[in-house]
C-alpha cells in the first residue's frame, strides 16, 4: 500500500563513542532533521537550511538512494519521489548528520509503502550503509544504545538516560570527515590499551544504566582513538583532561569530531563556567566555535502527522513556537 499523500518524519542527531565505546556506544540528542517524502511524476528535492547547502538535488542524493534501497528490499517500484528536508544538524561535525539522514530516509520510505520492513531490518540496512551501528542505532531507537555489528547483522540494547543528564557541545567552525579521522588511528593496539578501554566502556555502560553519575569521569577515559585524533582538534587534549574541574561529569570527542561533548548534571550550577572554559581553550588555539545545550533524546525517529495545506516548514515553525 503506497501512501500517495506522503509521509513526514523527525529524526534526532546523535553522538557516538562517548569516549571508550568506540563504534559501539551512542546517544540520541535533542537536535533534529525533518524529512517529507511523496510519490511524484518526476524526482524533485527541496532542501532547506544552511546545513544542507551544497548537497545534490538529483538522484545521486543520499536520501533518494537510501529510499530506493528500501523499495528494492521490499520488492516495490517507486522510482520518482518528491523529497523535502530541513536539518538543524551540522554536517561533518561529529553529530551524526549522515546517520540521521540514513535513518530518516529508511524510515520514511518504509512508511511510504506501508511499513513492510521491521525496525530490525532497517537497523541492519542503516548499519551496513554507515559501517558502524552506534549513530544509526541512537537515531533509530533513541536514548543511549550499546550495539554490535558483525558485518551482516546488528544488535542493540537501549538504555534510558539518567533524568538529570544534560549535554553541552562545543562545535568548532571547521569540518572533519570521518574518513580523515579514521586515517590517524593505528592498525594495531597493545593488550593493556584494549583492557583499559574494555573496562571503562563496561563501567560507563553500567554507570549510565544505574544513574551513577559519579563514575562517569573515570569511565569516559579512552586510549583507542582520542589520543590519536587530538592533533586534529587543537585544544582537545586539555579539554578532555581539565573539563571536569569546571563542571563536566566527563568529556569526549563526539563521534569522529571535531565537536567536543561534555556530560553535565543539570542540578549543578557550573554550566556557564564550563561553557566559558570550552570556548576559551578552543579560542586560545585560534578556533572559533559555538556551543549548544542539549539533552539526551529519549525517542528515536518518529512519524509526524501530515496536515493538509501545511508545509513541512510550517509544521517545523509550529513545533518551535510550541
Amino acid at each position: 500500500m503506497i501512501r500517495n499523500e506522503g509521509v513526514r518524519v523527525k529524526v534526532p542527531a546523535s553522538t557516538a563513542n562517548l569516549g571508550p565505546g568506540f563504534d559501539t556506544l551512542g546517544m540520541a540528542l535533542t537536535l533534529y532533521a525533518w524529512i517529507e517524502m511523496k510519490p511524484a511524476e518526476a524526482t524533485v528535492f527541496h532542501l532547506h537550511g544552511e546545513n544542507l547547502d551544497g548537497l545534490p538535488t538529483d538522484k545521486s542524493n543520499l536520501l533518494y538512494k537510501v529510499a530506493q534501497s528500501v523499495f528494492d528490499e521490499a520488492g516495490v517500484s517507486l522510482p520518482e519521489l518528491e523529497i523535502t528536508m530541513y536539518s538543524d544538524i551540522p554536517l561533518t561535525r561529529g553529530l551524526g548528520s549522515s546517520a540521521s539522514a540514513i535513518v530518516g530516509a529508511l524510515y520514511a520510505a518504509n512508511l511510504l509503502i506501508g511499513s513492510p520492513l521491521s525496525l530490525g531490518r532497517l537497523f541492519n540496512m542503516a548499519t551496513a550503509l554507515e559501517h558502524h551501528p552506534d549513530n544509526v542505532g541512537a537515531s533509530l531507537y533513541g536514548g543511549i544504545i550499546t550495539a554490535v555489528w558483525d558485518g551482516a547483522h546488528a544488535e542493540a540494547l537501549r538504555i534510558e538516560p539518567p533524568d538529570q543528564l544534560d549535554v553541552l557541545v562545543a562545535i568548532p567552525d571547521f569540518q572533519l570527515s570521518t574518513s580523515k579521522a579514521r586515517e590517524v588511528l593505528p592498525k594495531q593496539i597493545g593488550m593493556s590499551d584494549a583492557v583499559y578501554n574494555i573496562s571503562r566502556a563496561s563501567l560507563l555502560t553500567a554507570a549510565l544504566t544505574m544513574g551513577r553519575l559519579d563514575l562517569i569521569k573515570d569511565a569516559m577515559r579512552d586510549r583507542l582513538h582520542q589520543p590519536y585524533r587530538a592533533s586534529l582538534v587543537p585544544g582537545m587534549g586539555r579539554i578532555l583532561e581539565e573539563a571536569t574541574q569546571h563542571g563536566a561529569l566527563g568529556t569526549a570527542l563526539s563521534g569522529a569530531g571535531p565537536t567536543l561533548l561534555a556530560l553535565v548534571d543539570r542540578t549543578d550550577n557550573q554550566g556557564e563556567e564550563l561553557r566559558s572554559f570550552l570556548l576559551g581553550v578552543l579560542g586560545n588555539e585560534g578556533i572559533t566555535a559555538r556551543t549548544l545545550w542539549l539533552k539526551p533524546c529519549t525517542h528515536g525517529v518518529t512519524e509526524l502527522t501530515m496536515i493538509k495545506g501545511s508545509s513541512l516548514l510550517d509544521m517545523i515553525k509550529g513545533e518551535v513556537k510550541a
